[in-house]
């Protein structure tokens, strides 16, 4: 139940940190790096969080919350005007969204590397490596995006504390990755030891 408590404090500073929609990257980021630190006996606070946050967040953050806007945007455009009725929009609108899709997935699972705290490019390519390569990660990350907005949809209020699930999901599919890939090592070593 702590950590039940922790998350839906950690999304509350999540929301209020990414009003201003520049910082959200690194508000998420932070909030997955938190998390992650619960796991390693760390407090998963609000202070703890605004503190990391604080010591963090660069122009570099800023950059990549501006570039996310832009996509963003550019995307709702774009659907928008496929839903308008132009000539070929249905066949264009499917391509949009899935490539919405895969580019909302890689972000998320960047923020949920330990990189993102760091260096966002070494993030993102690892992400967008990860999402290709655990696809049932990938689909897990749309099941938590999927139910957060739902969450959002049924009872507004609730928008405010949904980045805290999300970020504890992400961030958890980014655990599983890790641990998998330490499991494998561990068993090509174990082959190489025991097979002449």
């Amino acid at each position: 139940m702590t950590l039940f408590a922790d998350v839906l404090s950690v999304g509350l500073a999540t929301a209020v940190a990414s009003l201003p929609l520049l910082t959200a990257p690194a508000a998420l980021s932070t909030a997955c790096a938190v998390l992650r630190g619960a796991r390693e006996e760390r407090p998963a606070t609000a202070g703890r969080y605004f503190a990391l946050l604080r010591r963090r967040l660069r122009a570099g953050d800023l950059a990549t919350g501006a570039l996310v806007l832009a996509g963003a945007l550019l995307l709702a455009g774009d659907l928008a005007l496929a839903g308008a009725g132009l000539p070929g929009a249905p066949l264009f609108a499917v391509p949009a969204a899935a490539i919405g899709a895969c580019a909302l997935v890689t972000g998320l699972r960047a923020c949920a590397r330990r990189e993102s705290l760091t260096d966002w490019r070494a993030a993102v390519r690892g992400a967008a490596r990860d999402s290709v390569q655990d696809v049932g990660g990938s689909g897990l990350v749309l099941l938590a995006v999927a139910t957060a907005v739902l969450c959002a949809w049924m009872m507004v209020p609730l928008a405010f504390l949904a980045p805290g699930p999300l970020a504890l999901a992400v961030t958890a599919v980014d655990v599983r990755r890790e641990e998998g890939g330490r499991g494998q090592t561990e068993a090509r070593r174990a082959d190489r030891e025991f097979i002449p």
